[in-house]
């Protein structure tokens, strides 16, 4: 849980399994990108710190976070992959749109990890406003995107092992 106190991009590598021989995804949401690339960043950093090879993470880029779900689909269905990592930010309007797409873009990651066999990770702020997001994507909160690359790690290696 992200406080104001606990930087989200602390890990010790020395406790993680080697992902030199993992393959990984990442789908990328358009829709506020100066958020998601920062996510994409500290996911790609900590994976290449942690000994993933530059040609096995594989990035694409959908418009929006409920695009996500098909993306990560795809990428499943036509990649040799261990993990893929979904990076996507919505923040709080005037509207219900917020409610409908978190609840869309969180069942459907749900749904593709109870249906497959490659681990989907969930990398979707939800925010009240874009300060919010911003801490959280390099700013004082760290970054999302490396503690799902953590995950995708741990995951990947769980997958292999099972």
């Amino acid at each position: 849980m992200a406080t104001a106190n606990k930087n989200l991009s602390n890990y010790d590598k020395n406790t993680l399994p080697n992902a030199k021989d993992f393959r990984f995804g990442i789908v990328v949401s358009e829709w506020n990108d100066h958020i998601t690339n920062g996510l994409y960043n500290g996911a790609e950093a900590a994976l290449l710190d942690c000994g993933a090879l530059p040609e096995n993470i594989i990035r694409w880029d959908v418009p929006g976070s409920f695009e996500l779900i098909y993306g990560a689909k795809k990428m499943i269905e036509t990649q040799d992959l261990d993990c893929v990592i979904t990076i996507g930010c919505v923040i709080k309007g005037e509207t219900m749109h917020f409610e409908f797409v978190c609840e869309g873009v969180t069942q459907g990651i749900k749904d593709l990890n109870v249906q497959g066999d490659v681990p989907v990770i969930f990398c979707l702020l939800t925010d009240n406003n874009e300060q919010q997001s911003i801490d959280r994507s390099g700013g004082i909160h760290g970054n999302k995107g490396t503690e799902a690359a953590i995950a995708a790690i741990k995951m990947a290696e769980l997958r292999r092992k099972a």
